[in-house]
């Protein structure tokens, strides 16, 4: 039961962050291309999601409701091979989840918050994305390593994940989380959905780049 309910809180926590955060985007209309109230309010609500969820399941699974934290986590041994697996798949079942529940209020044509490719570039973009994602987890990976952190470090991933997003949204929309992406690009179809694979590979790759980062730069324990 304890296993389902970490399963469960991933499940909910990725519904959550899409269906909020990015319904955020696809409301406002954030573009790309302007950098208006929309651009940043939808930056601030993928990082007002985080905290929310962080102090709700974090507790219960951690609060990953990202493949690419949860790699990281696997490849820091902090993860089980089983637990990895259970986590990426409830993680892309809430992101469908949170797409699907966003089509009787945006319609079926919406955007749905999708990422895009930079100027069309997949080298661009996959480098990019990776980028950001390594930043974003070997935060998570940094501030999560000192139990004391624990009352400030919903705050912490959220404001990272707001910068992130504040500098990422010119170039791709910003993914850094696989299911996020794949979810959205589901229902919007199109270049978005053939071109959903950087943003699949991309982050996967910067979660795994953070964690042996971290092992090189960790400080050692006492």
């Amino acid at each position: 039961m304890s296993t389902f309910r970490k399963f469960f809180s991933e499940f909910i926590g990725t519904f959550v962050l899409v269906f909020f955060a990015c319904g955020t985007a696809t409301v406002l209309g954030c573009d790309k291309g302007k950098y208006d109230v929309a651009y940043f309010l939808t930056a601030l609500a993928f990082g007002l999601v985080i905290v929310a969820m962080a102090y709700s399941i974090g507790n219960v699974s951690g609060c990953h409701i990202n493949p690419a934290v949860s790699i990281a986590m696997f490849v820091s041994g902090k993860l089980s091979f089983v637990d990895f697996i259970g986590y990426v798949a409830a993680q892309f079942a809430g992101a469908i989840a949170g797409a699907a529940a966003l089509i009787p209020f945006v319609g079926k044509s919406a955007s749905f918050g999708a990422n895009s490719l930079y100027d069309n570039n997949i080298v661009l973009s996959l480098i990019i994305e990776t980028v950001l994602t390594c930043v974003f987890v070997l935060a998570i990976l940094g501030v999560t390593s000192k139990v004391e952190n624990g009352s400030v470090a919903g705050v912490v991933i959220g404001l990272t994940l707001t910068l992130v997003h504040i500098f990422g949204i010119h170039f791709t929309g910003t993914s850094v989380n696989p299911a996020r992406s794949f979810g959205p690009a589901l229902f919007a179809g199109g270049e978005a959905f053939s071109n959903v694979w950087v943003f699949i590979v991309a982050p996967l790759v910067g979660g795994i780049l953070a964690a042996l980062i971290w092992k090189i730069i960790a400080p050692e324990k006492k």
